[in-house]
């Protein structure tokens, strides 16, 4: 195979980094909605959902365009997601200049939503596909760019909406949204069929099984290594989120920490959330996918159990931000797990139905966690009732590393036996 012609993979890497910390913006969220509120007269909370329904359309675009994504390859998809989530955030200064609610939650929540999903999907299964020697470091540094987004976006909202006012800094930020992404999508391009590294040689084991784990999503979706999957996502996701939500005023509860410095260590947390994703990601190259879950979840266990418990607040925070880089790492650990269980033919497509646990549990994880402390006053027992999901998503890890080790015992395939009769 020539290589003449090829393409660099460390700029798709890089273009795939410059879509994904467009699209990040969204977890900037708060630092618009008191800017918002005031132009529409209204509650945060009624602001707030459209962050809601843009994590919802995220999930649900994941679920549903991940075969159309495959099918017309990462720089269409790309462009759309940059054109979708360019037209969302300037339609949301259109709202807001018209002062029309509705219309902002059409914008931001549906369109830029839908932006948001395609543009997250887009890039990854290209990558896997470019870096099979590196799969988790390749979508980890992707991914990292979507959590480091707030720590960048975050001063530069509040800066514009300072200067220009709420609509204008709406229509700059989407103008500049949709350029970074179209451009970044412009260089996406996946490897030739069959495309390796020079120098990088295949372990024989994955030589053996390259034919059989080339699953189809429909055949997936079938498989109980699919809903081991969704499960461990949907629980580090709830839990994850809801602590991040709460996490302001946790602090001023825990450490007596003022509004202002609680708000100081949110940004903390958006370096960990975006370093998670690249360190993890990195070490399951070499630790497993299946065993870099089941650390996730022994750690968490013992986390959200002794959390509320510290007193010293070095360890209160370290104990923190260990949980969220697990957080922001299970994003990152997810497309390559995916290309390990079923390929990377319908990567796309299976990877955003999984995401579709982030839709669910956006909600859920939040919900469970003001429900909780609502009845009970406490943070020990809120923080508790999470311990024990994650021993839950511990014995479903186990059972997926269980299902995985029989998956490569050896099979006596008879000439013209159907790889397809394999199970998952």
């Amino acid at each position: 195979m020539s290589t003449n012609k090829l393409k660099n993979r460390w700029l798709i890497a890089a273009s795939a980094i410059g879509i994904h910390i467009s699209i990040g913006s969204i977890y900037a969220y708060s630092v618009m909605t008191n800017p918002v509120k005031e132009v529409f007269g209204v509650e945060g909370s009624d602001i707030k959902w459209a962050f809601k329904l843009a994590i919802l359309f995220l999930g649900l675009t994941t679920t549903f365009l991940g075969k159309w994504v495959e099918r017309v390859g990462p720089r269409k998809s790309g462009i759309t997601a940059g054109l979708c989530y360019g037209l969302g955030i300037f339609g949301a200064g259109l709202a807001a200049q018209f002062n029309s609610l509705p219309l902002f939650y059409i914008f931001y929540g549906v369109i830029g939503g839908v932006g948001l999903g395609l543009g997250y999907i887009a890039p990854v299964s290209t990558l896997v596909k470019w870096f099979p020697d590196r799969k988790g470091l390749a979508t980890g540094m992707a991914i990292m760019g979507f959590g480091f987004s707030a720590l960048i976006f975050g001063p530069f909202m509040q800066t514009l909406f300072e200067h220009l006012g709420v609509a204008p800094t709406f229509y700059t930020l989407g103008a500049l949204y949709a350029v970074i992404i179209v451009l970044s999508s412009l260089y996406l391009q996946a490897p030739p069929e069959g495309y390796l590294p020079d120098g990088y040689v295949p372990p024989k084991q994955e030589e053996q099984h390259a034919v059989a784990t080339e699953i189809s999503s429909s055949e997936a979706i079938k498989s109980k290594k699919f809903w081991y999957l969704w499960t461990m996502m949907f629980i580090n996701i709830s839990c994850g989120i809801a602590l991040i939500a709460a996490a302001s005023p946790m602090m001023q509860e825990m450490l007596n920490y003022t509004p202002l410095e609680a708000a100081a260590i949110v940004g903390f947390i958006g370096i960990f959330n975006g370093l998670g994703r690249l360190i993890w990601s990195t070490l399951s190259d070499y630790l497993g996918r299946d065993n870099t879950f089941i650390v996730f979840f022994l750690i968490q266990i013992v986390a959200f159990y002794m959390l509320p418990k510290i007193g010293m607040e070095w360890l209160f925070l370290s104990v923190l931000f260990l949980v969220i880089s697990m957080y922001g790492g299970g994003y990152a650990v997810l497309p390559a797990f995916v290309g390990d269980l079923f390929g990377t033919k319908s990567l796309g497509v299976i990877n955003g139905r999984v995401l579709s646990a982030w839709a669910v549990a956006g909600v859920v994880g939040p919900t469970v966690y003001d429900w909780v402390k609502d009845r009970t006053g406490s943070l020990d027992s809120t923080l508790m009732v999470f311990s024990v999901f994650f021993v839950v998503a511990l014995i479903i890890s186990i059972l997926m590393k269980v299902s995985i080790s029989k998956s490569k015992k050896p099979s006596v395939i008879t000439e013209g036996t159907p790889l397809k009769t394999l199970k998952v």
